[in-house]
């Protein structure tokens, strides 16, 4: 997400303050670090997918598979099949998908062969009556533990568009991810682990993964940041990463929607000198939310943020490397989702070589992308390429998130609006003229909705009530006359 300079760069002979540093970083990540380790990059989905099938089919006692999209493609059913070939042969196989997830991709019966073998499946958050937003909370983790000797971390998800399709001149998409050897596979593991507990029973007690340290296997230093919903260890690195950065910040995020305090994080930094830069998808698979993305520009680059666009079909890595020492890479992107509502997983590695490999990466892919600037006159974002689709559905996000925000600032007044924000004062006012006035002579247009929703609430309210009765926790509704 972030990066900056870290506890390494502290002198040598100042052995407490390093020990401080050492000690904030794992509190402020709710991470150790953990040493001893091999760290391998691998670059866009065939890489990805050719090492995580390799381990798979090498497995001799545990696969842990826990991933946001498995799709019901010819790749899926290939890891499937792998899966299931493992299982039958005895390996512990424990797969994790996210309800939402594949909603649209693949459905629970996908894996019966794997089932049938004796594996187990089971999916994060499934669609409740009686919880109807319950869904909003998603596993977006890309995580495979093999055994106790590789783990794998990335933004792939198992789906063939991460490979394009070459017969139709689309490129793969572009994607990091790495291949975690030594003592931090334990880490992963225990991370799933807790994440399936969540859902019914725990694991086997005794799987090796979870009962025995790897041994070390290289000089890497890293930390396992293992994000449950409501948790904010990820956010509080990515601020703290970003106040410490001394001389380079570079980030990639598919999905970047920057809150305030962390927009005034990055462009502090960039106004202190630091190099700042933000490289994001020029063509998104989500259209509305690249344009939400380009709805936060504007601050950034006045203060000195370089941002750039992805020219291919689709970047979908979430990285960051700072100071030449510190990189990141996981599943997490830059929004609030990630930040707060979602089951992410990320590792953050303080090595000075496996940053220069980030770094040069990240040199290759401003090769392939165009950077945004502003207008010399209008000072307005302009990005000298044609927009893609759905830009009008994208816009109109943008705008609803601009409104929120300059509206919310104005009647609070909790900052000092702009010039350029007058013009979205006005659009507020009329738009809550225009609320009013339906509300005054259409009523029944707002009503009906609300009164759907409100009733839809209460009536999972009184299952859940329902619920606890039937197992005698529910409180009295009122004490008892004596």
């Amino acid at each position: 997400m972030t990066a900056a300079r870290v506890p390494a760069r502290i002198p040598p002979s100042n052995a407490p303050l390093r020990a401080v540093a050492r000690q904030t970083f794992s509190r402020v990540a709710g991470a150790p670090l953990i040493g001893g380790n091999r760290v391998d990059l691998l670059i866009d989905g065939r890489a990805n997918f050719d090492a995580w099938l390799a381990a798979i089919r090498a497995a001799r006692t545990s696969i842990l598979f826990e991933n946001y999209i498995f799709d019901g493609d010819a790749l899926a059913r290939e890891f499937r099949d792998a899966l299931a070939e493992r299982a039958a042969a005895g390996v512990h196989v424990s797969v994790l998908r996210d309800w939402f997830g594949c909603l649209c991709a693949s459905t629970d019966h996908f894996w019966s062969p794997l089932r049938a073998a004796g594996g187990e499946v089971r999916t994060y958050n499934p669609f409740s009556f009686t919880s109807p937003f319950g869904w909003v909370a998603r596993d977006h983790r890309k995580l495979l533990v093999v055994d106790a000797e590789v783990g794998f971390v990335s933004g792939v998800c198992v789906s063939g568009r991460w490979l394009g399709d070459a017969a139709r001149g689309v490129p793969p998409w572009r994607d990091t991810g790495i291949a975690v050897r030594g003592p931090a596979v334990r880490a992963l593991a225990e991370a799933f682990a807790d994440n399936w507990a969540t859902l019914g029973g725990g694991l086997p007690a005794d799987l090796p993964v979870l009962t025995d340290v790897p041994p070390a296997v290289g000089p890497v230093d890293l930390r396992v940041v293992a994000k449950l919903p409501s948790t904010t260890g990820l956010y509080r690195l990515d601020q703290m990463v970003a106040a410490l950065a001394q001389r380079t910040l570079w980030l990639t995020d598919a999905y970047f929607v920057g809150i305030a305090p962390y927009v005034q994080a990055l462009t502090a930094a960039a106004r202190d000198g630091v190099d700042v830069r933000l490289l994001v998808p020029g063509t998104s698979d989500v259209p509305a939310i690249g344009r939400l993305s380009r709805a936060g520009y504007r601050p950034l680059l006045e203060a000195g943020v370089r941002v750039y666009e992805w020219n291919g079909s689709m970047l979908h890595a979430k990285t960051a490397v700072a100071d030449g020492r510190w990189a990141r890479v996981g599943s997490s992107n830059l929004n609030i989702a990630s930040w707060l509502e979602n089951c992410e997983i990320d590792v953050a590695i303080e090595d000075e070589e496996f940053a220069g490999r980030m770094q040069a990466q990240y040199e290759e892919d401003l090769r392939g992308a165009t950077e945004i600037v502003l207008h010399a006159r209008r000072r307005a974002v302009h990005d000298r390429r044609r927009r893609p689709q759905g830009a009008g559905t994208g816009r109109s996000a943008a705008g609803a998130l601009r409104l929120a925000n300059t509206v919310g600032a104005a009647m609070t007044n909790r900052r000092v609006l702009g010039a350029a924000e007058g013009a979205i004062l006005l659009g507020g006012a009329l738009l809550l003229l225009g609320g009013a006035a339906v509300a005054l002579y259409f009523p029944r247009l707002l009503a009906w909705p609300l009164a759907v929703l409100a009733l839809w609430s209460a009536i999972s309210l009184l299952l859940r009530y329902v619920t606890l009765a039937r197992r005698g926790e529910a409180p009295e509704s009122s004490p008892r006359a004596p």
